[in-house]
């Protein structure tokens, strides 16, 4: 282990192009839900200059009002605009993939991969420290913009956060950037005063900054272009800033727009699960876990748990304990993380694995977990 190393993540607010864009599938995703439980839906999103593009598969029972959606998710995210297009491009579910994935206990895994869950001691809800630092500096900036608490904010920004580590445990930040969409006659003096007042501070109050922090906001200078104006939107872009900021592997699938079936949002769900319960339990400081699946298949291919030495049983134990424990098929998967219900767009800034009232974010299987483990360890548990 480094004595010293720097380890950095960052956020983009709910109203940055791609996150508008994940709002946006995630919103059809909930609405084909509210009618359908079954509904199986994999939603693109592409936003640019005047025109909005949603594709992609779905079979419904009663496919939704996907431009009213386009237009009622831009208008919450702050956007002013009304004059772009909304082009719709949607067809029904592979009948291939449709019979892989029949609704049974035995239903198969919509498509091959591999998803990893993190978690880590470092915080209260056990993410890497710049993760959460990260995305409290974009949910407060947008606040700030939502109260009022600041006047000429816009809906696009991002934050970074780099925070030194010295033997593997969290010892100071040392830089900070924040950048924000601003009204064109906004001094930019008084939007640093006001950011570092209402967004800063209030951000860093578990781990406040030092005199040697670095902080950087607007460090290219006037931010007045912005959002869907400016960049182009697509969804699936912000997958580092969905799960762990880049501090732990990510398989490569994006999670919002699909619906449970797809192994990449559910597996990347359970396996955060898992490794939270680990870790909630006791049982490590950290864990990584790995599910893998291969399509149409019900059962994951490969489990793999790893602690980082950090451990109080074995790797091997503890992936013993995780097959038997839960249940890792897509239909499992759904069930225990209810992952049929419409409860996806408000999951989908500010991080998937912030938030302690989600499905996949609970911990109270822990104490059940490390009983398992203690049984496998001595020999008289398992199955």
């Amino acid at each position: 282990m480094k004595d010293k190393t720097i380890l950095t993540a960052e956020s983009v607010t709910a109203g940055h192009p791609d996150k508008l864009c994940d709002t946006i599938a995630d919103t059809v995703l909930d609405c084909c839900l509210e009618h359908d439980p079954n509904a199986r839906v994999a939603c693109e999103v592409l936003a640019t200059a005047g025109k909005f593009v949603v594709a992609g598969e779905i079979s419904a029972l009663t496919i939704p009002d996907i431009s009213s959606i386009v237009r009622d998710t831009v208008r919450r995210a702050g956007y002013n605009c009304r004059d772009f297009d909304v082009e719709v491009l949607i067809h029904p579910q592979s009948p291939d993939i449709a019979d892989a994935v029949a609704d049974s206990g035995q239903a198969g895994a919509g498509d091959q991969g591999i998803m990893y869950g993190y978690a880590c001691s470092e915080t209260e809800n056990l993410l890497p420290l710049p993760v959460v630092l990260a995305h409290r500096l974009t949910a407060l900036l947008t606040c700030a913009r939502t109260m009022g608490r600041i006047s000429g904010l816009r809906p696009d920004g991002k934050a970074q956060v780099s925070v030194e580590y010295v033997f593997g445990a969290p010892r100071r930040i040392s830089a900070i950037v924040l950048s924000c969409q601003h009204a064109e006659d906004k001094d930019l003096s008084q939007l640093r005063e006001e950011l570092l007042e209402f967004v800063i501070q209030p951000a860093l109050r578990i781990f406040p900054a030092d005199e040697d922090t670095e902080i950087f906001i607007n460090p290219s200078g006037r931010f007045v272009l912005g959002g869907i104006e400016a960049d182009t939107g697509l969804t699936g872009r912000k997958l580092m800033v969905d799960t762990y900021g880049g501090l732990a592997p990510h398989g490569g699938g994006a999670l919002s727009g699909k619906d449970g079936t797809k192994v990449d949002r559910s597996g990347a769900y359970m396996a955060r699960c898992i490794a939270k319960n680990i870790v909630a339990a006791g049982l490590a400081e950290k864990c990584t876990v790995a599910l893998a699946y291969a399509i149409g298949r019900a059962d994951p291919v490969a489990v793999d748990v790893d602690t980082h030495l950090t451990g109080t049983y074995s790797d091997k134990l503890l992936e013993q304990a995780v097959r038997c424990f839960f249940d890792l098929t897509p239909a499992g998967m759904i069930h225990t993380l209810q992952l049929n219900q419409p409860i996806f767009a408000d999951a989908c800034n500010y991080g998937h694995f912030t938030r302690a009232n989600l499905p996949w974010e609970q911990t109270g299987q822990a104490g059940k977990f490390a009983e398992l483990c203690a049984q496998l360890d001595h020999g008289d548990g398992g199955g």
